[in-house]
């Protein structure tokens, strides 16, 4: 069991995490840049590795490489803006159809809908307009109107019509903040990518040189994560546009080659982007054709790729590369959205990516990782309980149905339901474990081991097991508890899987009682099933009455969910010897198919029957 973080650690983390959020927001001026830079290295940085092991040097390659990318984004932009304003001046080509389309969605005021909108807004015009507002003059009377002190005269300024420079300078002046964003992130790639190895040793050196095993092994996570990831996206938005761009040209959308791009581009940006580059084609296809046909095959195109690509692959592709998972990533989008607007929500994933490498590799942050992660942060076993203590039987029978898809029923039984069962032990010993609760738990697992032991078709284990030494009966009695008997039914299905003749025993009937009324033969094997904890004390006292009663027969004793030693758990039941203690369901069936009869001798402490 986890122990709970120190109150005051828990202060100081969330104290942290408070000022790393303010310095985010607050120093945004600078840190987007530096990630957007940040970025863009990672992605050039093969380049430039790649130049050097020509012999090149780095300062000559990082220059080379930038060089290029300011080329080939230069070019693709040109390009494109080129074609959009050779869209904007087809567009009066095609005003006939879109005044058409515009009249289509027109409202009539003689039809239903028509007069509900304009009563709508007529009332909307009578709750604006104040109770006691006076009448408002006509022009003549404004013009009549002469200033008192007591009614003056409004007065309006008329600025001077603007020259030639401020009119540029208005029309400019929109894209001097991105220019200026472009030329700082280009200049922090360019140092990141001739200083890495420098940056690097002043990372390891601020950590500590007690760390460098931990920093190490974060950075190569983070740096490869972002790496695929990028990778990835880049793959899946060519896939998109091209596909995208092929559609859009047999439809007859004219400069299709163009929507591919942009469709492409636009796939950068999480959600919004999708929708953007759906919808510019969608518009022109309006105004392009006269029918309805073109612009709903331009609508289906790209809702169908879009819900293929976002349903399908990204979540399959992504979360098994970055870590995430798709409700993490969805909430993380919103968060950086809010903190750094448009450039948060396009490096929304790289920045959560390094967040839960922090989580993973940094024990404070380790909740980061189990907020953010795609790893399951319960076990089958912990599932399974938590969906019986819910009282859910619908979904705990679907946790243990998608184990056992994967796994055989020995597998389960050993592997889920008996660590439950010890988490439910220890829950009912400490008082915790309400009543109602502890009688639907075991209700339901019984029914779920009966519907599994009918669906196990094969026999649990290998093909030797079904020419077992032993020929006679094997007895399963509980040692002392509900949990005990499920144990034993447990172990009597997976006997009889292996083709054994096993017989489970109720917990009204003792031992003593049962073979009372039917002797044990030489060749039955009596089987104690008992969960920990507390399970020692009831099997030895079983044991010891079974042994003085039935000195020649095989007596095996299940100690389930025991971890400790197995000899001083042999030595727990001295003087009376079991012949066999195993400890797993795995090692009862592999027992009882060499299990030999050697009464009233003390055992080795190892783990083969004697």
């Amino acid at each position: 069991m986890m122990s709970a973080p120190p109150r005051s650690s828990t202060i100081q983390t969330a104290v942290v995490l408070t000022l790393v959020v303010s310095t985010l927001y607050f120093a945004r001026a600078i840190l987007i840049p530096l990630a957007f830079a940040i970025t863009l290295a990672l992605v050039l940085s093969p380049a430039v590795g790649w130049l050097q092991k020509l012999h090149m040097r780095r300062m000559v390659a990082v220059l080379i490489v930038m060089l290029v990318t300011l080329m080939v984004a230069g070019f693709v932009s040109f390009v494109i803006l080129n074609d959009l304003v050779s869209v904007l001046n087809d567009l009066p080509g095609y005003r006939e159809n879109i005044d058409q389309k515009i009249k289509t969605f027109h409202i009539t005021n003689n039809g239903a809908l028509g007069r509900a909108a304009q009563s709508v807004k007529e009332i909307g015009k009578e709750l604006a307009t104040p109770p006691d507002a006076p009448a408002t003059p006509s022009p003549v009377e404004k013009s009549r109107r002469t200033a008192t002190p007591e009614n003056p005269l409004p007065v309006q300024l008329i600025e001077a019509p603007a020259n030639g420079l401020t009119y540029v300078r208005e029309i400019s002046e929109p894209f001097f903040a991105p220019l200026a964003v472009l030329g700082i992130v280009l200049v922090f790639t360019v140092f990141l990518l001739a200083e890495e190895t420098d940056l690097r040793n002043r990372i390891f050196r601020l950590a500590g040189l007690n760390r460098l095993n931990l920093v190490t092994k974060a950075l190569e996570d983070a740096t490869h994560r972002v790496s695929r990831y990028l990778m990835l996206q880049f793959l899946v938005n060519a896939a998109f546009g091209v596909l995208c761009g092929t559609g859009l040209y047999f439809i007859g959308v004219p400069y299709a080659a163009l929507w591919g791009t942009v469709a492409a581009l636009l796939r950068i940006v999480p959600y919004v982007g999708s929708v953007a580059a759906g919808l510019l084609p969608l518009l022109l296809s309006l105004a392009v054709f006269d029918g309805w046909r073109q612009p709903l095959l331009v609508f289906g195109l790209f809702t169908t790729l879009e819900l293929v690509t976002a349903n399908l692959l990204e979540p399959v592709l992504y979360g098994a590369h970055t870590g995430i998972s798709s409700l993490a990533l969805l909430v993380t989008t919103a968060f950086w959205a809010t903190l750094w607007g448009p450039a948060g929500l396009i490096l929304s994933t790289p920045l959560t990516v390094c967040v839960v490498v922090l989580g993973r590799h940094l024990p404070q942050l380790s909740f980061l990782h189990v907020l953010l992660g795609d790893e399951p942060v319960l076990s089958p076993e912990a599932q399974l309980y938590q969906r019986l203590l819910a009282m859910d039987e619908q979904e705990a029978r679907t946790v243990a149905e998608t184990y056992f898809k994967e796994h055989s029923l020995e597998e389960l039984c050993d592997q889920v339901i008996l660590p439950m069962l010890t988490m439910a032990q220890h829950d009912r010993h400490k008082g915790t474990l309400d009543r109602e609760r502890e009688e639907f738990l075991f209700l339901s697992l019984r029914e779920i081991l009966v519907e599994f032991s009918e669906k196990a078709e094969h026999p649990v284990s290998n093909g030797e097991r079904s020419e077992s030494s032993v020929g006679g009966r094997i007895l399963c009695f509980p040692a002392h508890d509900e949990a005990d008997e499920i144990a034993a039914s447990m172990l009597a299905q997976l006997l009889e899987q292996a083709g054994r003749a096993a017989i489970a025993f109720p917990l009204g009937s003792s031992a003593r009682s049962v073979l009372g009324v039917m002797e044990a033969d030489d060749g039955d094997v009596l089987c104690i099933s008992a969960v920990q904890p507390f399970a020692f004390s009831h099997a030895k006292t079983i044991n010891q009455q079974l042994r003085a009663k039935f000195p020649r027969s095989t007596i095996l004793i299940g100690i389930w969910g025991y971890n400790g030693e197995r000899e001083r758990a042999f030595q727990r039941f001295r003087p009376s010897y079991p012949n066999t203690l195993v400890f797993s369901f795995n090692e009862a069936l592999n027992a009882l198919d060499v299990v030999s009869v050697k009464p009233e001798v003390a055992p080795e402490p190892a783990g083969s029957p004697l």
